[in-house]
């Protein structure tokens, strides 16, 4: 399954960091959604390479492609029928090999999303699991007997509504779903299983990947006993993973996820992944009770993950200041050593420009602050498609949704498909230049105004903000590698300080709507510049307005 044992030559404008991860600047592709090269209305690999110098202008180190995998599209792309293959839609193996030798070129790294705690109920693994209960693969994905009453084995829940588990009349048993009842769960307490999805890690390593976002990795173990969930108190439930509508939030999840046995996993990948220097694997937690708590033990001991991928600012709870300090505070308490990967949005939740930004008078300074905070923050970013433009959260039309989740909880739920319309890269042009044919989904009119082209040479544009920002975090290296100390400036602005070395940065934002002014800190000699905030030092104090920031250089 691998290329001659070896990986492929793709370029060398690739800086020699092993530890590039560390710190490093993740820009999220949809690749439905980015650029369309074939005129059928779906973004694709190629239209990704056209894109690349576009990307390499913003400053990111790496891209996250969401799944391009050969899939029948239920869950449009996370339920994979061949691991190995690329799904016509989006192109042939050959387009990913340029992506990759284009990206590496302009000095982008490529990391892919792989999903490897279910596949589709059309991969041949799962086609030859469910003929017989004797077949070579019969143990292959987690099938289970029917209670003597003929209902489901135990109480999980899919977070896409309804009972984990599916009835089989060939087997005559039920398998288990965490998703669609097409994405069936592999059982990766079978040892065969994990050597054949660790030799899929291996055939994408040698392809010249630089590293995977591997989804839903807390889902990969399951009870072997099949115990019930225990219920989860009412004021404890949190609608992050599921929509507060879903039943999924009434439980605790301790038996059909999370499971300690995904620990020796891990280190079996992390063990490959350290046979090709300078990869890195990403792991999506997906857990709104025990996330952090799962990051720190995925990213601890520096024998499993590089960094973890939570969800603790993709709630909908407005960010304050107490929070993020809570969430920094307890991770970093939790494992001092390990490293996580923040994220205010990605293809799975409402768009933070709507989801905080809605209600707030000067909306665009605000999200320019928040540009400011997740740029400072210790870890690593992950930036979505479009964030960098102030996309909003499109409302469509129940009749334009195509998300099968969406179409499920309709009305009281959306679905997903308000955060992945297509990028705008030119406000006149048919579908804002992302394709000449029918957009698989509506292109927003409220977005044209927004397109790449109508910010690319405004200098105050939002574009613009994000990639001075992002070259203000590489000039300073305590930004990107540092350590965090956060100071006490009250309810309403976030100070903290960032030490690499003997350089340190003092960060501060004022994340209310009027101005604020706090104490000039010990230590601070003078103001940086090149961020484009406005907060200024004066002879004892700082003060910031609305929605703003200032940066200073600790001597």
């Amino acid at each position: 399954m691998t290329l001659a044992g070896k990986r492929l030559q793709t370029g060398d404008a690739l800086a020699p960091d092993a530890d590039w991860w560390r710190g490093g600047v993740i820009y999220q592709v949809y690749p439905r959604s980015f650029q369309d090269t074939s005129g059928d209305g779906v973004g694709d690999l190629i239209g990704i390479a056209e894109r690349i110098g576009y990307i390499a202008s913003l400053g990111v180190d790496a891209i996250w492609i969401s799944p391009f995998f050969t899939s029948p599209m239920k869950d449009f792309g996370y339920d994979v029928s061949d691991y190995t293959n690329v799904d016509p839609m989006f192109g042939t193996l050959g387009d990913f090999d340029y992506l990759v030798k284009v990206a590496h070129e302009h000095g982008i790294r490529i990391i892919i999303d792989l999903v490897i705690s279910h596949s589709s109920d059309q991969h041949p693994w799962f086609l030859e699991s469910r003929k017989s209960r004797t077949n070579p693969k019969s143990d292959w994905y987690v099938w289970a007997d029917p209670k003597p009453d003929g209902t489901p084995p135990n109480n999980w829940l899919s977070i896409f509504g309804g009972s984990a588990w599916q009835w089989d009349g060939t087997r005559e048993q039920y398998f288990m779903h965490n998703f669609l009842t097409s994405q069936p769960d592999l059982n990766l307490h079978n040892e065969e299983v994990q050597a054949a999805l660790l030799d899929v890690v291996r055939f994408w390593l040698d392809r010249g990947v630089d590293g995977f976002r591997l989804d839903t990795i807390n889902f990969y173990f399951h009870d072997k006993e099949l115990r019930d969930n225990p219920p989860l108190a009412k004021e404890l439930r949190n609608d992050t993973i599921a929509p507060a509508v879903n039943p999924y939030n009434h439980q605790l999840h301790v038996y059909d996820k999370n499971r300690p046995e995904n620990l020796d996993f891990l280190r079996r990948l992390r063990s490959l992944l350290d046979e090709y220097p300078g990869t890195t694997a990403v792991g999506e937690v997906g857990d709104a009770q025990i996330g952090l708590q799962i990051v720190a033990d995925y990213t601890s001991g520096g024998d499993k993950m590089h960094m973890c991928y939570a969800f603790d600012f993709l709630a909908n709870e407005r960010l304050t200041v107490a929070r993020i300090r809570k969430t920094l505070t307890d991770f970093m308490t939790a494992a001092p050593e390990g490293w996580a990967c923040w994220a205010f949005s990605n293809h799975d939740v409402v768009r933070h420009a709507t989801r905080w930004g809605s209600g707030i008078h000067e909306r665009e300074h605000y999200l320019r602050m928040l540009a400011g905070i997740i740029m400072s923050l210790r870890g690593s970013i992950s930036l979505y498609q479009g964030e960098e433009l102030g996309l909003t959260e499109a409302d469509l039309a129940f009749e334009d949704l195509r998300d099968p989740y969406g179409i499920q909880f309709w009305p009281d739920f959306k679905g997903r498909d308000g955060c992945r319309t297509p990028m705008v890269w030119s406000e006149y042009e048919q579908s804002a230049g992302f394709t000449n044919g029918q957009p698989w989904l509506p292109v927003p009119p409220e977005h044209r105004h927004l397109a790449v082209d109508t910010q690319e040479n405004v200098q105050a544009s939002m574009l613009n903000h994000y990639r001075r920002m992002l070259a203000f975090r590489r000039a300073h290296r305590p930004l990107v590698k540092g350590s965090l100390e956060f100071l006490e400036t009250g309810d309403h602005v976030l100070s903290m300080i960032r030490r690499e070395g003997n350089e340190a940065v003092y960060c501060a934002f004022n994340l209310s709507e009027e101005m604020q002014v706090v104490e000039r800190p010990q230590g601070l000699v003078e103001s940086l510049d090149g961020h484009g905030f406005s907060g200024f030092l004066r002879a004892d104090t700082i003060e910031i307005p609305p929605y703003d920031a200032f940066f200073g250089r600790i001597g």
